[in-house]
């Protein structure tokens, strides 16, 4: 009998089913079979074509097919992998491995792109004459339609799963179809013409496969280091926290992928400073209950900033400090302010662009400036930096 496995985020009590996940799962390898078969028609009767006929555009038509066989193969295995259950060494699941898959992917990409390159320029300098037929340009123009019916449902697919590897395969079906275009387009110049462009067509066809698989490998190193959430999933997250009365902002959101479908985040929320333990804690697993339900983000660390609420001094002092801040060049925001009496401390954070040349210094510039305001405190500055979209 096989167990379902649960992921348990004990944090804040949420059991995520991964009946989603294998059925995410299911999906991708179902469309990469598909891309797989399609792609091995079109091999076959691209490079039938292209030895027939002598032409080195529709050979390198056919190899790039070929390298799709090979890059829906790899997607099937690092979905495959990427599914794998958490264990002690990654404890967050193996879902990055989608992203390693599509490295590798656009390293083929590369490679038939150089390949390509290499053969089209051995063309240039000793060419072959080509030798079109009517059922050359039948089957060109059939490969066309399926590439971009192939292409339009691999990405929507992968749009749909938020799957990097698919939608890398998409975009490359959609460009093999404009590659393929190109083809036709010499083959038919070349009938009525008797010129064949073959050869300088193959070093557009190359670069442009080197253009794509570079493109797909720089967006996927960006994603493996780590890129800023978007800023209109922030603005909705914080809404939705910003929605529960006891919360009066929220800050330093920021959100780890761990994979498509693992998303872990963590952020400070100022709440009164009345609030007892107790109150608090019912607040935050109600706050990760509703982030979790509304954007699938697990939220593991919510930090709590106090605010003044019962005295208008504070609330005067906040308010002037804010406007100090804010006049300085890079400082974005202030937040986490606190007034203590008992100890005569003000503590704040400050936003900083990250085009600051010295962030210590702008904090200092603004320590100084509160300390010469208000002489009875000791003021203490946290340098914070534009995480997610203010």
């Amino acid at each position: 009998m096989k167990i379902s496995y649960f992921a348990y985020y004990e944090n804040f009590g949420i059991i995520k089913s991964m009946s989603d996940s294998e059925n995410r799962q299911k999906i991708i390898i179902r469309t990469s079979i598909i891309g797989i078969a399609a792609n091995i028609l079109l091999a076959a009767f691209k490079a039938m074509v292209g030895l027939m006929s002598n032409s080195i555009a529709i050979a390198l038509d056919a190899l790039n097919n070929f390298s799709d066989v090979l890059s829906s193969l790899i997607t099937i295995i690092g979905t495959k992998l990427a599914s794998k259950e958490p264990d002690r060494k990654h404890p967050l699941g193996h879902g990055r491995i989608e992203y390693i898959s599509a490295v590798v992917i656009a390293g083929i990409i590369l490679y038939a792109g150089i390949a390509a390159l290499i053969g089209s320029v051995k063309k240039i300098l000793d060419p072959v004459t080509p030798d079109y037929s009517v059922s050359s340009i039948i089957i060109i123009s059939s490969a066309i339609l399926v590439k971009i019916a192939l292409g339009r449902y691999v990405g929507k697919t992968g749009e749909k799963v938020k799957s990097d590897s698919l939608i890398a395969s998409g975009k490359d079906a959609i460009s093999d179809a404009i590659l393929s275009l190109s083809t036709l387009a010499a083959a038919i110049f070349f009938i009525l013409t008797h010129i064949s462009i073959e050869a300088y067509l193959g070093v557009i066809i190359a670069l442009v496969i080197i253009k794509t698989g570079y493109e797909i490998l720089r967006d996927t190193l960006s994603e493996i280091l780590g890129e800023r959430i978007d800023p209109e999933t922030a603005k909705n997250i914080r809404s939705c926290i910003c929605e529960f009365p006891e919360v009066y902002g929220v800050y330093d959101l920021v959100v780890h992928n761990y994979g498509p479908d693992t998303l872990v985040g963590s952020a400070h929320i100022e709440i009164p400073d009345t609030m007892t333990a107790d109150e608090i804690d019912r607040l935050m697993r109600r706050i990760t209950e509703k982030v979790y339900s509304s954007y699938g983000i697990a939220m593991t660390g919510l930090s709590i900033y106090s605010m003044n609420t019962k005295d208008e001094e504070a609330v005067a002092i906040r308010k002037e400090l804010t406007e100090m801040a804010l006049s300085e060049k890079y400082v974005l925001q202030l937040h986490g302010f606190y007034l203590n009496k008992t100890d005569h401390t003000i503590r704040f954070d400050l936003v900083l662009d990250f085009d600051a040349p010295d962030k210590q210094q702008v904090c200092e510039k603004i320590r100084e400036a509160s300390s010469a305001r208000f002489p009875g405190y000791t003021i203490y500055v946290t340098p914070d930096y534009d995480i997610a979209d203010l």
